[in-house]
């Protein structure tokens, strides 16, 4: 296992390899949080949210995690399952892609203020064109919003997000945002509701380079 710094393949393996899609086509409509951080993380982006922005949601499911107020003009949803998508009354449109097989948005630059990866960093095969792609099709001084705990499907999170422990993986998130040299300034923000008692919570934060 090689460090964050020089990422080799076996870094981005993963127990299970057989397809994506043949894993996500069974719905799951649950949070994969506990209830005290789903709150902690709604109120998160509340502070990063302004009325009528444009936002577009990656890797999302049943729910988006977005405070009632202020309201965004829209939001675009990402995910792998069709049921999921459709369940999520957050979202007003949204579209199926394996990012892990090709990581281009088909978006236009500049489209968008906010994008959100909530809970499921850990399972991107090659997550620094995802992120990439996320700085392009975010306005100037637009933010994403990198959020995770320690819960995952183990069989499909990467080897190297196993091997870190929380302090690792916030600086592993960092890198992939460094990697991308779009992203003007960084931010880790520990935002686990209760330690030690509920799920922990973290949150980095890349805002796009004016």
């Amino acid at each position: 296992m090689s460090g964050v710094e020089n990422f080799s393949p076996v870094d981005f393996a993963r127990q299970d390899e057989m397809p994506d899609e043949m894993f996500y086509s069974v719905a799951r409509l649950v949070t994969h949080i506990d209830e005290d951080a789903c709150h902690a993380l709604r109120d998160f982006y509340r502070l990063h949210m302004a009325p009528g922005m444009t936002v577009l949601d990656l890797m999302s499911s049943c729910v988006s995690h977005l405070p009632d107020e202020p309201k965004p003009l829209g939001v675009t949803g990402h995910g792998m399952n069709l049921q999921e998508l459709k369940a999520n009354q957050q979202l007003d449109d949204y579209f199926i892609q394996n990012l892990n097989k090709s990581p281009s948005l088909s978006f236009d630059d500049a489209e968008f203020d906010l994008c959100l990866i909530a809970v499921s960093v850990q399972y991107l095969t090659d997550p620094v064109p995802v992120f990439s792609e996320s700085a392009r099709i975010l306005k100037p001084g637009g933010r994403l919003i990198v959020s995770f705990s320690n819960r995952m499907f183990p069989t499909k999170a990467v080897a190297i997000w196993q091997a870190l422990d929380d302090q690792g993986r916030c600086g592993l998130v960092r890198e992939y945002m460094v990697r991308t040299g779009r992203f003007a300034d960084i931010s880790i923000t520990d935002i686990s509701p209760n330690p030690g008692y509920t799920d922990p919570l973290f949150a980095v934060v890349g805002t796009v380079g004016k």
